[in-house]
């Protein structure tokens, strides 16, 4: 879950789990979980080295053939690019909409605003969401510090893998097959 979500589960005076609806205790931990994690063995896609769940989002950050593994499923479900889409928008640093200045990574722009321009109620434009393929370069947003704080906690070069282009439904299907076939 990402923190606005798991809040959300919190909220209410009986807090329940926003998948299985079983009741949450706020503060404690999953300690069956986590043991299930630290004693589940697993195999990478990629270099076939068996290891525990608990150590295999640091492997897989470091794992090249981990990362041509997930390069090849994304390669499967990309799309042609279309001919009429505007040139590509630099998607790596960002002015301020508020005061123009320039060259923030987003994570920089969001502590930027945050710092600098947390009251100003002026409706601006996200240069963050304007420089992808399906954003709106005119679309303003109503409550610009809140939209950073729940669109830009993370980099969408985390999740999307550097290919924008590529079908979600499609990346979904093929992400379930390789996991059934991966077994």
């Amino acid at each position: 879950f990402c923190t606005p979500c798991l809040q959300e589960c919190l909220k209410p005076k009986k807090p329940v789990c926003g998948v299985c609806r079983s009741t949450l205790t706020p503060g404690s931990r999953a300690l069956d979980l986590e043991k299930q994690i630290e004693t589940t063995e697993t195999t990478c896609n990629g270099c076939n080295k068996k290891m525990f769940l608990s150590k295999m989002r640091s492997h897989a950050a470091s794992c090249s053939k981990y990362q041509n593994y997930i390069m090849e499923g994304v390669k499967a479900v990309t799309k042609e690019p279309l001919h009429n889409t505007r040139s590509f928008p630099n998607r790596f640093t960002f002015p301020c909409p508020y005061c123009s200045e320039k060259n923030f990574d987003q994570e920089g722009l969001v502590e930027h605003c945050k710092a600098l321009h947390s009251m100003d109620a002026k409706q601006v434009v996200c240069p963050i969401c304007a420089s992808m393929p399906w954003g709106d370069p005119n679309y303003r947003s109503a409550n610009f510090m809140e939209h950073l704080q729940r669109r830009h906690r993370f980099s969408y070069d985390t999740f999307v893998v550097g290919d924008y282009d590529a079908d979600e439904d499609d990346m979904m299907a093929q992400v379930l097959m390789r996991s059934l076939r991966d077994k």
